[in-house]
Protein backbone atom coordinates (compact mmCIF):
# COMPACT_ATOMS: atom_id res chain seq x y z
CA UNK A 1 0.00 0.00 0.00
CA UNK A 2 1.58 3.47 -0.90
CA UNK A 3 1.28 6.89 0.29
CA UNK A 4 -0.19 6.69 3.97
CA UNK A 5 -0.35 3.09 4.70
CA UNK A 6 -2.44 1.11 6.87
CA UNK A 7 -1.66 2.86 10.10
CA UNK A 8 -1.39 6.39 8.44
CA UNK A 9 -4.90 6.04 7.29
CA UNK A 10 -5.91 4.75 10.43
CA UNK A 11 -3.73 7.63 12.64
CA UNK A 12 -4.71 10.89 10.10
CA UNK A 13 -8.21 9.68 8.77
CA UNK A 14 -10.03 7.01 11.09
CA UNK A 15 -9.40 8.46 14.72
CA UNK A 16 -10.38 11.59 14.26
CA UNK A 17 -14.28 10.25 13.38
CA UNK A 18 -13.81 8.13 16.54
CA UNK A 19 -15.80 8.57 19.93
CA UNK A 20 -16.74 7.28 23.03
CA UNK A 21 -14.88 4.28 24.44
CA UNK A 22 -12.91 3.68 21.07
CA UNK A 23 -9.74 4.86 22.69
CA UNK A 24 -8.31 6.96 19.42
CA UNK A 25 -8.24 3.29 17.84
CA UNK A 26 -4.85 2.78 19.76
CA UNK A 27 -6.59 -0.71 21.52
CA UNK A 28 -7.05 -4.23 20.53
CA UNK A 29 -10.87 -3.57 20.70
CA UNK A 30 -13.60 -0.32 21.65
CA UNK A 31 -16.10 -0.48 24.51
CA UNK A 32 -19.79 -0.01 23.77
CA UNK A 33 -21.07 1.35 27.45
CA UNK A 34 -24.54 -0.06 28.62
CA UNK A 35 -27.74 2.81 28.69
CA UNK A 36 -29.65 2.60 31.82
CA UNK A 37 -33.06 0.69 30.81
CA UNK A 38 -32.07 0.21 27.33
CA UNK A 39 -31.59 -2.70 24.77
CA UNK A 40 -29.01 -2.63 22.43
CA UNK A 41 -29.74 -3.18 18.75
CA UNK A 42 -26.77 -4.42 16.28
CA UNK A 43 -26.83 -4.46 12.20
CA UNK A 44 -24.46 -5.06 9.69
CA UNK A 45 -24.14 -4.42 6.07
CA UNK A 46 -22.02 -5.24 3.33
CA UNK A 47 -21.30 -3.38 0.01
CA UNK A 48 -19.31 -4.77 -2.91
CA UNK A 49 -17.71 -2.68 -5.74
CA UNK A 50 -19.73 -3.94 -8.84
CA UNK A 51 -22.60 -5.29 -6.81
CA UNK A 52 -23.54 -2.50 -4.77
CA UNK A 53 -21.77 0.33 -5.86
CA UNK A 54 -19.98 0.99 -9.68
CA UNK A 55 -16.60 2.43 -7.71
CA UNK A 56 -16.85 5.77 -10.36
CA UNK A 57 -19.50 7.54 -7.81
CA UNK A 58 -17.88 10.47 -5.62
CA UNK A 59 -16.03 7.93 -2.43
CA UNK A 60 -18.56 10.63 -0.51
CA UNK A 61 -21.59 8.99 -1.78
CA UNK A 62 -20.22 5.79 -1.48
CA UNK A 63 -19.87 6.15 2.41
CA UNK A 64 -23.24 7.67 2.67
CA UNK A 65 -25.00 4.70 1.46
CA UNK A 66 -22.81 2.66 3.58
CA UNK A 67 -24.12 4.13 6.49
CA UNK A 68 -27.57 5.13 5.55
CA UNK A 69 -28.72 1.18 4.96
CA UNK A 70 -27.18 0.16 8.35
CA UNK A 71 -29.31 2.88 9.49
CA UNK A 72 -32.08 2.41 7.92
CA UNK A 73 -32.29 -1.41 9.47
CA UNK A 74 -32.26 0.31 13.14
CA UNK A 75 -34.83 2.66 12.36
CA UNK A 76 -36.87 -0.65 11.08
CA UNK A 77 -36.50 -1.82 14.48
CA UNK A 78 -37.65 1.75 16.55
CA UNK A 79 -33.56 2.14 17.35
CA UNK A 80 -31.46 5.25 18.07
CA UNK A 81 -27.89 4.72 16.57
CA UNK A 82 -24.88 5.22 18.78
CA UNK A 83 -21.95 4.25 16.86
CA UNK A 84 -20.52 1.90 14.04
CA UNK A 85 -17.50 -0.50 13.15
CA UNK A 86 -16.21 -0.50 9.61
CA UNK A 87 -14.18 -2.99 7.96
CA UNK A 88 -12.59 -2.25 4.59
CA UNK A 89 -10.80 -4.59 1.92
CA UNK A 90 -9.65 -2.05 -0.78
CA UNK A 91 -7.64 -2.82 -4.22
CA UNK A 92 -4.55 -0.54 -4.27
CA UNK A 93 -6.47 1.35 -6.75
CA UNK A 94 -8.01 3.09 -4.14
CA UNK A 95 -5.36 5.40 -3.37
CA UNK A 96 -4.99 8.25 -0.33
CA UNK A 97 -7.26 10.87 -2.34
CA UNK A 98 -9.72 8.12 -2.35
CA UNK A 99 -9.62 7.24 1.25
CA UNK A 100 -9.41 11.01 1.81
CA UNK A 101 -13.09 11.85 0.83
CA UNK A 102 -14.75 8.74 1.55
CA UNK A 103 -13.47 9.82 5.80
CA UNK A 104 -15.15 13.13 4.90
CA UNK A 105 -18.02 11.51 3.31
CA UNK A 106 -18.02 9.64 6.69
CA UNK A 107 -17.59 12.53 8.86
CA UNK A 108 -21.08 14.32 7.39
CA UNK A 109 -23.00 11.11 8.15
CA UNK A 110 -21.85 11.09 11.81
CA UNK A 111 -22.68 14.76 12.42
CA UNK A 112 -26.14 14.29 10.46
CA UNK A 113 -27.13 11.07 12.67
CA UNK A 114 -25.12 11.81 15.53
CA UNK A 115 -22.97 8.76 15.38
CA UNK A 116 -19.04 7.72 15.82
CA UNK A 117 -16.48 5.09 14.70
CA UNK A 118 -15.88 2.66 17.78
CA UNK A 119 -13.14 0.42 15.76
CA UNK A 120 -12.84 -1.89 12.74
CA UNK A 121 -10.52 -3.34 10.57
CA UNK A 122 -8.44 -2.39 7.53
CA UNK A 123 -6.95 -4.99 4.69
CA UNK A 124 -5.89 -4.98 1.30
CA UNK A 125 -7.21 -7.18 -1.45
CA UNK A 126 -7.00 -8.18 -5.04
CA UNK A 127 -10.09 -8.26 -5.72
CA UNK A 128 -12.95 -5.68 -5.71
CA UNK A 129 -13.70 -3.16 -2.90
CA UNK A 130 -15.54 -4.47 -0.13
CA UNK A 131 -17.06 -2.57 2.69
CA UNK A 132 -18.59 -3.44 5.90
CA UNK A 133 -20.65 -1.39 8.63
CA UNK A 134 -21.67 -2.78 11.91
CA UNK A 135 -23.79 -0.28 13.42
CA UNK A 136 -25.25 -0.11 17.08
CA UNK A 137 -27.97 1.33 18.12
CA UNK A 138 -30.26 1.33 22.16
CA UNK A 139 -33.88 1.30 22.30
CA UNK A 140 -36.59 1.10 25.51
CA UNK A 141 -36.00 -2.00 27.16
CA UNK A 142 -39.22 -4.05 25.96
CA UNK A 143 -39.95 -1.55 23.20
CA UNK A 144 -38.01 -3.01 19.80
CA UNK A 145 -39.67 -3.19 16.79
CA UNK A 146 -40.30 -6.84 15.54
CA UNK A 147 -40.93 -7.88 12.15
CA UNK A 148 -42.87 -10.88 14.18
CA UNK A 149 -46.08 -9.17 15.46
CA UNK A 150 -48.65 -8.68 12.44
CA UNK A 151 -52.34 -9.35 12.98
CA UNK A 152 -54.68 -10.44 10.99
CA UNK A 153 -57.13 -7.21 9.20
CA UNK A 154 -54.65 -4.64 9.99
CA UNK A 155 -53.98 -1.80 8.18
CA UNK A 156 -50.23 -2.17 5.96
CA UNK A 157 -48.43 1.46 5.54
CA UNK A 158 -45.54 2.57 3.98
CA UNK A 159 -42.83 6.00 4.26
CA UNK A 160 -42.23 8.03 1.57
CA UNK A 161 -42.18 6.73 -2.26
CA UNK A 162 -41.92 3.40 -3.32
CA UNK A 163 -39.68 2.62 -6.56
CA UNK A 164 -37.53 5.11 -6.93
CA UNK A 165 -33.87 3.17 -5.73
CA UNK A 166 -34.95 0.27 -7.87
CA UNK A 167 -35.70 2.96 -10.96
CA UNK A 168 -32.84 4.97 -9.89
CA UNK A 169 -30.61 2.41 -10.27
CA UNK A 170 -31.99 1.86 -14.42
CA UNK A 171 -31.42 5.56 -14.50
CA UNK A 172 -28.16 5.47 -13.69
CA UNK A 173 -27.80 1.98 -16.25
CA UNK A 174 -29.37 4.17 -18.93
CA UNK A 175 -32.23 2.40 -19.15
CA UNK A 176 -34.92 4.99 -18.74
CA UNK A 177 -33.47 7.24 -21.63
CA UNK A 178 -36.71 8.51 -22.24
CA UNK A 179 -37.23 10.07 -18.40
CA UNK A 180 -36.81 14.01 -17.78
CA UNK A 181 -33.25 14.13 -16.94
CA UNK A 182 -34.02 16.37 -14.02
CA UNK A 183 -36.68 13.37 -12.49
CA UNK A 184 -33.55 11.21 -13.97
CA UNK A 185 -31.11 12.58 -11.65
CA UNK A 186 -33.59 12.80 -8.34
CA UNK A 187 -34.21 9.07 -8.74
CA UNK A 188 -30.19 8.23 -9.00
CA UNK A 189 -29.66 10.48 -5.95
CA UNK A 190 -32.45 8.43 -4.18
CA UNK A 191 -30.59 4.99 -5.18
CA UNK A 192 -27.49 6.43 -4.27
CA UNK A 193 -27.70 8.02 -0.76
CA UNK A 194 -31.36 6.45 0.55
CA UNK A 195 -32.94 7.93 3.61
CA UNK A 196 -33.34 6.59 6.82
CA UNK A 197 -36.28 6.60 8.46
CA UNK A 198 -34.75 7.05 12.38
CA UNK A 199 -37.32 9.49 13.62
CA UNK A 200 -40.57 7.41 12.09
CA UNK A 201 -39.26 4.70 13.52
CA UNK A 202 -38.78 5.89 17.16
CA UNK A 203 -42.48 6.98 16.64
CA UNK A 204 -43.60 3.66 15.80
CA UNK A 205 -42.66 2.30 19.45
CA UNK A 206 -45.50 1.32 20.69
CA UNK A 207 -47.74 1.72 17.78
CA UNK A 208 -47.16 -0.30 15.31
CA UNK A 209 -47.48 -4.18 15.45
CA UNK A 210 -44.83 -5.00 13.17
CA UNK A 211 -42.08 -3.77 10.67
CA UNK A 212 -39.20 -3.85 8.21
CA UNK A 213 -37.52 -1.53 6.09
CA UNK A 214 -37.91 -1.81 2.08
CA UNK A 215 -34.40 -2.80 0.42
CA UNK A 216 -35.55 -6.67 -0.78
CA UNK A 217 -38.68 -4.95 -2.92
CA UNK A 218 -42.43 -3.89 -1.31
CA UNK A 219 -44.12 -7.13 -1.97
CA UNK A 220 -40.81 -9.30 -0.70
CA UNK A 221 -40.80 -6.95 3.17
CA UNK A 222 -44.74 -7.39 3.41
CA UNK A 223 -43.74 -11.18 2.65
CA UNK A 224 -41.46 -11.29 5.44
CA UNK A 225 -44.18 -9.87 7.77
CA UNK A 226 -46.73 -11.89 6.97
CA UNK A 227 -44.63 -14.86 7.01
CA UNK A 228 -43.90 -14.81 10.76
CA UNK A 229 -47.83 -14.18 11.45
CA UNK A 230 -48.79 -17.27 9.19
CA UNK A 231 -50.69 -14.30 7.42
CA UNK A 232 -50.95 -12.91 4.03
CA UNK A 233 -51.48 -9.30 2.56
CA UNK A 234 -53.56 -7.55 -0.19
CA UNK A 235 -51.59 -4.29 -1.34
CA UNK A 236 -53.40 -1.68 -3.50
CA UNK A 237 -51.48 -0.73 -6.86
CA UNK A 238 -53.03 2.24 -7.11
CA UNK A 239 -52.27 3.39 -3.33
CA UNK A 240 -48.82 2.79 -3.31
CA UNK A 241 -47.18 6.15 -3.38
CA UNK A 242 -44.92 7.10 -6.41
CA UNK A 243 -42.73 10.08 -6.64
CA UNK A 244 -42.82 12.29 -9.79
CA UNK A 245 -39.81 10.41 -11.46
CA UNK A 246 -41.60 7.31 -11.20
CA UNK A 247 -44.97 8.38 -12.18
CA UNK A 248 -43.18 9.70 -15.27
CA UNK A 249 -41.34 6.78 -15.99
CA UNK A 250 -44.10 4.61 -15.52
CA UNK A 251 -46.29 6.80 -17.83
CA UNK A 252 -43.53 6.28 -20.49
CA UNK A 253 -43.45 2.33 -19.94
CA UNK A 254 -46.50 0.82 -18.13
CA UNK A 255 -44.26 -2.55 -17.33
CA UNK A 256 -41.62 -0.51 -14.72
CA UNK A 257 -44.55 -0.87 -12.23
CA UNK A 258 -43.10 -5.14 -11.82
CA UNK A 259 -39.55 -2.71 -10.68
CA UNK A 260 -41.43 0.02 -8.30
CA UNK A 261 -42.73 -3.63 -6.48
CA UNK A 262 -40.05 -5.74 -6.76
CA UNK A 263 -36.93 -3.96 -7.20
CA UNK A 264 -36.05 -2.89 -3.39
CA UNK A 265 -33.41 -0.20 -2.77
CA UNK A 266 -36.21 2.12 -0.83
CA UNK A 267 -35.27 2.01 2.27
CA UNK A 268 -38.17 3.33 3.59
CA UNK A 269 -40.24 1.92 6.11
CA UNK A 270 -43.43 -0.52 5.63
CA UNK A 271 -45.39 -1.17 8.63
CA UNK A 272 -48.70 -2.63 10.50
CA UNK A 273 -51.05 -1.54 12.56
CA UNK A 274 -54.54 -0.39 13.65
CA UNK A 275 -56.57 1.95 10.79
CA UNK A 276 -55.60 4.72 12.46
CA UNK A 277 -51.96 4.68 13.38
CA UNK A 278 -50.97 6.98 10.61
CA UNK A 279 -53.33 9.55 12.37
CA UNK A 280 -51.47 9.26 15.67
CA UNK A 281 -47.81 10.24 13.64
CA UNK A 282 -46.97 13.66 13.78
CA UNK A 283 -43.58 15.70 13.50
CA UNK A 284 -41.98 12.89 11.70
CA UNK A 285 -40.76 14.41 8.49
CA UNK A 286 -42.01 12.20 5.85
CA UNK A 287 -45.63 10.84 4.31
CA UNK A 288 -47.25 8.14 5.46
CA UNK A 289 -49.60 5.92 3.04
CA UNK A 290 -52.29 3.10 3.95
CA UNK A 291 -51.70 0.96 0.94
CA UNK A 292 -53.75 -2.23 2.06
CA UNK A 293 -54.77 -4.91 4.58
CA UNK A 294 -53.70 -8.07 6.58
CA UNK A 295 -55.66 -11.40 5.32
CA UNK A 296 -55.99 -14.61 6.60
CA UNK A 297 -55.25 -16.47 3.02
CA UNK A 298 -51.81 -16.76 2.92
CA UNK A 299 -49.21 -15.06 -0.05
CA UNK A 300 -48.91 -10.96 -0.65
CA UNK A 301 -51.20 -10.43 -3.76
CA UNK A 302 -51.18 -7.28 -5.69
CA UNK A 303 -54.71 -5.70 -6.08
CA UNK A 304 -55.01 -3.97 -9.93
CA UNK A 305 -57.48 -1.24 -10.71
CA UNK A 306 -60.48 -3.61 -11.84
CA UNK A 307 -59.52 -5.81 -8.96
CA UNK A 308 -58.08 -8.36 -10.27
CA UNK A 309 -54.85 -10.45 -8.70
CA UNK A 310 -51.86 -8.60 -11.25
CA UNK A 311 -49.16 -11.38 -11.76
CA UNK A 312 -46.01 -10.28 -10.39
CA UNK A 313 -42.62 -11.71 -12.36
CA UNK A 314 -40.09 -11.07 -9.52
CA UNK A 315 -41.79 -10.09 -5.72
CA UNK A 316 -38.27 -9.02 -4.14
CA UNK A 317 -34.69 -9.41 -4.07
CA UNK A 318 -32.73 -12.50 -2.95
CA UNK A 319 -28.91 -12.61 -2.02
CA UNK A 320 -27.45 -15.75 -3.42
Amino acid sequence: MLGKGEFGRIRDLLTPLSGKGAFDLEDDAGVLSETLGHEIVVTTDTIVSGVHFHGSEPPEEIAAKLLRVNLSDLAAMGTKPICYTLNWSLPSSYDDEWVISFCAGLKVQQEIFGIYLLGGDSTSTPGPACLTATLFGHVPRGQVLRRAGTKLGETIFVSGTIGDGALGLLAEQGMLADLDKALARKLIGRYRIPEPRIGLGIALRGRASAAADISDGLLADIGHLTDLAGLGAEVKMSEIPLSSGARSALAINSELWQVIVGGGDDYELVFTGERGLADTLTNIGVNITAIGKITAEPSVRLIGANGNIMQVNKEGYCHS
